[in-house]
């Protein structure tokens, strides 16, 4: 649990917290008993990471309408954004899992390594209150929005590709991670974005997120939108 506290930037005055916020329930389910799964956690977490985006980028991107807003979170708290950084923390390597799911790939599910982030969240807070709760958020799903400095700068172009993209239900968007390096406290991806199996952009960021987003960004810009 060091291990995971040193990675998650903060120590615990209560670690059952922690240990709870790791219980799925197919593996309370099996022992029973006293031993609760993390549902109610990732309940709770949930909405705390609802109000500390929403309340990060409603001040810092003050021109911002309602519906830009709402967008721009959607995509900070997604599944996939919130299993990217569990997977980051290795969190799944301490998930207690019932056996079947275990066996299944369980801590390698996206939506079970989504909801252990929102639980873990909530343990933070109930540990250590708002500003603890914040600071890991910062330090994760708010650390990219850091780089941009108005709302001009940010942009969800992954979105926007997609929607593009939507209109021919033939056609897919997958994008693909082509090289990683630099040490682990100064990352540098580079990603590729498909149309189907074609490389159509590519870009490069601090976290496979941005890179991404730079990849999308590129490939827009070489359709033709004004981007």
């Amino acid at each position: 649990m060091q291990t995971l506290e040193a990675r998650l930037k903060y120590k615990f005055n209560n670690i059952g917290l922690l240990k709870n916020a790791l219980v799925h329930s197919s593996y309370a389910n099996e022992v029973r008993g006293n031993t609760h799964s993390n549902e109610r956690l990732e309940f709770l977490g949930d909405s705390v990471l609802s109000i500390i985006v929403a309340d990060h980028i409603y001040h810092k991107f003050p021109n911002l309408p309602e519906g830009e807003l709402t967008r721009m979170r959607a995509s900070l708290v997604c599944e996939k954004t919130l299993c990217a950084f569990s997977r980051e923390l290795g969190i799944g390597e301490y998930l207690s899992l019932g056996r079947g799911e275990d066996k299944n790939g369980g801590r390698e599910r996206d939506s079970i390594l989504a909801d252990a982030f929102e639980a873990v969240l909530a343990a933070i807070y109930l540990d250590g209150g708002m500003t603890a709760a914040k600071n890991h958020i910062m330090n994760t799903v708010l650390r990219d929005l850091e780089h941009h400095s108005d709302e001009d700068s940010f942009k969800d172009f992954k979105t926007t590709l997609q929607e593009i993209i939507q209109r021919n239900p033939e056609e897919s968007v997958s994008y693909t991670l082509l090289d990683e390096t630099g040490p682990d406290h100064d990352k540098q991806f580079k990603v590729a974005v498909k149309l189907n199996s074609n490389i159509i952009g590519t870009g490069v960021g601090k976290s496979k997120k941005q890179a991404e987003q730079m990849a999308a960004h590129q490939a827009l810009k070489l359709m033709g939108e004004d981007v």
